[in-house]
């Protein structure tokens, strides 16, 4: 693959660099490899074609010589864009949010998941199905086929807004009955514990670390690695405790800066769900340069969601990657390594005393994890 990205003035050299890796890490994680990278510097994006005239030619010339599959731009386009972009360069174009749109339809495991992402994408699509063949559309060419070509795309248009209000009327039905298993919840008194955070931050890492510590044979109960966007689908553990206590922990998937609103939209509910909970642990790699930004990234979100911030515990992971570890400067945060375990002694502690579970200070082994 061949990335194109646009460097806007005013936009800091340190974090447009990161912008990109990130970008490269998304590219990996959709199972793509980066060939070359292009980079235009402009006052502003043009609006037909994203990139200058010029630099379309360069990209052009780059796809000729190099026989890529795609070329990935690094923010959305717009239909305009998009269609004039892949007429020019005559193969396959995608932007940053089908990116993330097709790495969440690779990772969906659940029924619920997998319509979010399907809604997602037909959100998206809609408005694109004028592309020249390569990716959307199914539009004939030549002398003779244009009549047959827009009765084809009213169909796919009819099909797509069909195919969306079936799946809210079946995302409203899951969405019922999770609303009725959270009663049931409250009512017996339980209670609940989410972990959110910027993807790749460690979340699944300290999920499986706090069920091992309860689960007899010490397997992991969710996929962790080092790609974006490892887990999609919410995963709920209830860990009981000994003296008849007992929490639910749920797993939830990754924020990211500039976030396609389709997903948001999609995820709203189970996001919902989650901020909904007692207590939040917002984990943050503290050995990423720019975790500060991501902090921002998430405590945006977060707050659009309307998650209280009195229940929100910053949970600093992989301090076992500082070359000198720090344990101080934010105020009623916990510093910990999932991967080593330093730490999770004190996250627990401190996660009975928020939910008044601690009736003394002796905190007894976990039992059961499922």
């Amino acid at each position: 693959m061949i990335l194109a990205a646009l460097k806007l003035e005013g936009s800091g050299s340190s974090g447009f660099d990161e912008y990109l890796e990130e970008l490269k890490g998304l590219v990996e994680a959709a199972g793509g490899q980066v060939i070359v990278t292009l980079v235009q510097a402009r006052r502003r994006m043009e609006s037909t074609s994203y990139l200058g005239r010029g630099k379309v030619e360069e990209l052009k010339h780059l796809v000729q010589e190099l026989e890529p599959d795609t070329v990935v731009f690094d923010r959305e386009l717009s239909p305009v864009q998009l269609r004039n972009l892949e007429q020019a360069l005559k193969i396959k174009v995608l932007d940053r949010t089908m990116l993330i749109l097709d790495i969440f339809a690779q990772r969906a495991r659940s029924r619920e998941g997998q319509l979010q992402v399907e809604l997602a994408l037909l959100q998206y699509r809609l408005p694109r199905l004028r592309g020249i063949g390569t990716q959307l559309s199914r539009l004939g060419a030549g002398i003779g086929t244009r009549g047959a070509g827009e009765q084809k795309l009213e169909l796919d248009r009819r099909y797509i807004r069909g195919r969306i209000q079936e799946i809210k009327r079946q995302m409203a039905k899951v969405e019922a009955t999770r609303a009725l298993h959270r009663k049931q919840r409250q009512r017996s008194g339980i209670k609940t514990l989410s972990l959110v955070g910027y993807t790749n931050a460690g979340k699944s890492s300290l999920f499986n670390s706090l069920c091992s510590l309860a689960h007899k044979s010490g397997s992991n109960q969710v996929e962790a690695d080092g790609r974006l966007f490892q887990t999609l689908d919410t995963t709920t553990r209830r860990i009981d405790l000994g003296g008849g206590r007992h929490i639910l922990i749920t797993d939830t998937v990754g924020f990211i800066q500039e976030l396609p609103p389709a997903l948001v939209a999609a995820f709203h509910s189970t996001l919902e769900e989650a901020i909904d909970a007692d207590l939040l642990l917002h984990v943050v790699d503290i050995s990423d340069p720019n975790y500060l930004d991501k902090i921002g990234v998430v405590e945006t979100v977060l707050e659009e969601l309307g998650a209280e911030k009195n229940k929100i515990i910053t949970v600093f992971n992989k301090v076992d990657l500082l070359e000198e570890q720090a344990h101080s400067g934010h105020k009623g945060s916990i510093y910990l390594s999932a991967r080593s375990g330093q730490g999770l002694d004190s996250l627990l502690e401190l996660i009975l005393q928020r939910l008044q579970l601690d009736n003394s200070s002796y905190i007894q082994p976990w039992t059961t994890c499922y």
